[in-house]
């Protein structure tokens, strides 16, 4: 534990540090009013978080190297997880515009800010292009850098098309709830959440280490698999977890979210219960919020989703389990025991 809280520690110290070279970038002439502006976009938006994604880059370097880091792959690994902690930080500025967010990270959303408002989507574009100045500066030299563009560029646009299926299954489903189904359920998750949560930070990690990536697919499935996991847990936790705990309040009723939980209650739900959903589904009055609510604990929605969480986790840990190299199997495992049963 005292181990994990040191390596957050030096991440943490090195945010300033990039803060600082991309306020006083040389190509670029700031004004002081500019860089204000700019500080309190970043401050606001990328170190606020749970720092998972950065952090599993470290961790994950760590194990594959065997040993200690030294000085410089500490720096470079650390470089690396900042630049995945500010594409996390693009897509919750855009992503809770989408979705009319109240509240992320325990505070008012960015663009709920006096005078940010749709200012957002300029902010959230400025800092998906200060990943690129970063990977510029630090990793133009390096053997890997071509690869490492192209991967976060990829997992980038997977990550896009995963939010626009979210919003297009979003609009069937105010038509016809029927939309959805787990089948779109796991193609939303996966380019949404998969990629860029569990399997990026590693694959950065596997790509500063001097690996093949192609050599890697069965570890990306187990990834993409433990991704689908995670975002059922948010999906549970947006409905039955604490707002105080979470950092955020849930809206996926009242935005019509295909979420896990409306595909499980459509499941079991008969004519009436099914009529109760179509009425309340999606609509922003309390009433009609508590009326769906209701009925996920009427239908065993919490009980439900217990056992698919204890199935998940052995199917993964058995997953897991099956892989050849033992360093791989610890670094999934870490993963996986950092997310399960998790409350935020």
């Amino acid at each position: 534990m005292a181990q994990l809280e040191e390596t957050r520690s030096r991440f943490l110290a090195l945010y300033d540090i990039l803060k600082h070279e991309l306020m006083h970038d040389a190509d670029i002439k700031f004004t002081e009013e500019m860089r204000l502006r700019v500080e309190e976009i970043l401050d606001y938006n990328v170190p606020r978080g749970k720092l998972n994604r950065g952090l599993a880059v470290i961790e994950t370097y760590k194990a594959l190297k065997g040993d200690e880091l030294s000085e410089e792959e500490f720096f470079l690994a650390s470089v690396l997880g900042w630049c995945l902690e500010w594409l996390q930080a693009c897509l919750l500025v855009l992503d809770d515009i989408m979705d009319n967010s109240q509240t992320r990270r325990g505070c008012i959303c960015w663009y709920r800010r006096p005078k940010v408002g749709l200012n957002a989507i300029n902010h959230g574009i400025l800092l998906k292009t200060h990943t690129h100045r970063i990977f510029r500066r630090y990793f133009r030299e390096k053997p890997y850098y071509l690869e490492l563009t192209e991967l976060c560029d990829e997992v980038g646009y997977q990550t896009s098309l995963g939010q626009m299926l979210d919003l297009v299954i979003t609009h069937e489903g105010k038509n016809d709830l029927s939309k959805y189904t787990m089948q779109a359920y796991r193609r939303i998750v996966i380019y949404k959440t998969s990629y860029y949560s569990f399997y990026l930070p590693v694959a950065c990690a596997l790509l500063l280490s001097g690996e093949e990536l192609e050599n890697y697919n069965g570890i990306k499935e187990i990834l993409i698999e433990m991704g689908v996991y995670f975002q059922v847990q948010d999906d549970y936790l947006d409905c039955f977890g604490d707002p105080e705990v979470a950092g955020k309040i849930g809206t996926d009723i009242e935005d019509y979210k295909c979420s896990w939980l409306i595909i499980q209650a459509l499941k079991l739900a008969d004519d009436d219960k099914k009529q109760i959903l179509y009425e309340n589904y999606g609509k922003s009055d309390p009433i009609s919020v508590k009326k769906v609510k209701s009925l996920y604990q009427e239908l065993d929605i919490q009980g439900i989703f217990s056992k698919y969480e204890a199935e998940s986790y052995e199917k993964l840990l058995s997953a897991i389990e099956a892989r050849s190299s033992s360093v791989m199997r610890e670094i999934l495992k870490a993963l996986l025991e950092k997310i399960y049963q998790r409350k935020k």
